[in-house]
């Protein structure tokens, strides 16, 4: 029973984790994250933080494996964002002040 257990929490862990791939590979395909909210990737990766810790301290390996790799997905994801943002129109052509 163990076993079947470990099994189906490894398989669930790896199929919501994997979802999160089709847009970690959009956003870096488009180089746009203007719709993905920051705010529920903040809440979301804090709340996988909160499952990881969960997971260590009952040492489950499938809520560990999965919530690290979903946070760093995650995390990825926020990054992207962050470097894909949309400047203000015009400021892309300004000097940067270099000689």
């Amino acid at each position: 029973m163990q076993a079947t257990t470990e099994a189906i929490g490894l398989l669930a862990g790896t199929l919501t984790t994997i979802a999160f791939v089709p847009q970690l590979l959009k956003i870096y395909r488009t180089k746009s994250g203007k719709d993905i909210s920051a705010r529920m990737f903040s809440l979301f990766s804090a709340g996988i933080v909160l499952w990881l810790i969960y997971g260590i301290l009952l040492r489950s390996l499938p809520l560990i494996l999965s919530n690290v790799v979903t946070l760093s997905l995650s995390l990825t994801i926020i990054a992207l964002k962050i470097r894909y943002r949309q400047r203000p129109r015009g400021e892309e052509d300004q000097d940067i002040g270099l000689p």
